[in-house]
C-alpha cells in the first residue's frame, strides 16, 4: 500500500491527469464532507470541492514526495479554501446588502432540514459550531469530524502537534458549555443555544 501511494504521490506531482483522476474518486467524498462540517452549507461544501482538487492541481508539486494518504494534505487545501470561500462569501454580501431590497424569494432549506431527525438539536449543534473560533472549528471539522489524528491535524493546518491539542480542547470545552444552556432553552421553549445564530463569524 506504501508503496502505491509512494508512486500515486510520484505521478501527481509529475502532473499525471489519470493519477489525479483517481486521486478526485479516492477523496472526493472526504473533501466534501469536510467542507460541509465546516460551512453547514450543501451547495458551498460542492463548490469548496471543485476549488480544493483545482487548487491541489495547481500546487501538486507541494504534496510531499514521501508519506501515506494524501487525505491530510487534500485537508489541508480545503481547509484553506473554504477561509477564502468565507471571505469572498462576507465580501459578496456586503454589496448585495447595500441594493435595494427585492422581493422575497420562497427558501426551500426548511424542507430540506425538515426531514432530519432531531432538528432542533442539530440547529443547537450548528449554532454551537458556528460560534467556535475559526481556529477552533477547522481543528474539530479535521480531528472529530475528520478522523485525523494530532500530527495529521498539525500537517494539513500548518501548525504544531501541541496547538492542534489545544485548540481541540478549547472546542470540546466550548461545545459542551454552549450544547448544555441550549437543551436548557429549549426545554423553556427556546429553539436556539443562548441566544441568536451569529452566522459567518471569522
Amino acid at each position: 500500500m506504501e508503496t502505491n501511494r509512494g508512486e500515486l504521490r510520484a505521478r501527481i506531482r509529475a502532473g499525471d491527469a489519470e493519477a489525479f483522476g483517481a486521486l478526485f474518486d479516492a477523496y472526493a467524498r472526504s473533501v466534501y464532507n469536510h467542507a460541509f462540517r465546516l460551512t453547514g452549507d450543501w451547495s458551498a461544501a460542492e463548490d469548496i470541492v471543485s476549488l480544493t482538487f483545482l487548487e491541489a492541481w495547481r500546487l501538486r508539486e507541494r504534496l510531499d514526495a514521501e508519506g501515506g494518504s494524501p487525505r491530510p494534505w487534500l485537508l489541508g487545501v480545503a481547509t484553506n479554501v473554504a477561509r477564502n470561500t468565507r471571505r469572498a462569501a462576507r465580501r459578496h454580501a456586503a454589496a448585495v446588502a447595500r441594493l435595494p431590497p427585492a422581493g422575497a424569494v420562497r427558501d426551500f432549506a426548511d424542507e430540506v432540514a425538515g426531514r432530519i431527525d432531531d432538528l432542533e438539536y442539530l440547529r443547537a449543534v450548528r449554532v454551537a459550531v458556528d460560534r467556535l473560533r475559526r481556529p477552533e472549528r477547522e481543528v474539530l471539522a479535521l480531528c472529530a469530524w475528520g478522523g485525523l489524528d494530532y500530527a495529521a491535524a498539525a500537517a494539513a493546518l500548518g501548525i504544531p502537534v501541541g496547538t492542534v491539542r489545544s485548540r481541540l480542547s478549547r472546542a470540546r470545552t466550548k461545545l459542551a458549555a454552549e450544547l448544555a444552556a441550549g437543551r436548557g432553552q429549549m426545554r423553556d421553549g427556546h429553539t436556539s443555544v443562548a441566544g441568536p445564530t451569529q452566522e459567518g463569524n471569522q
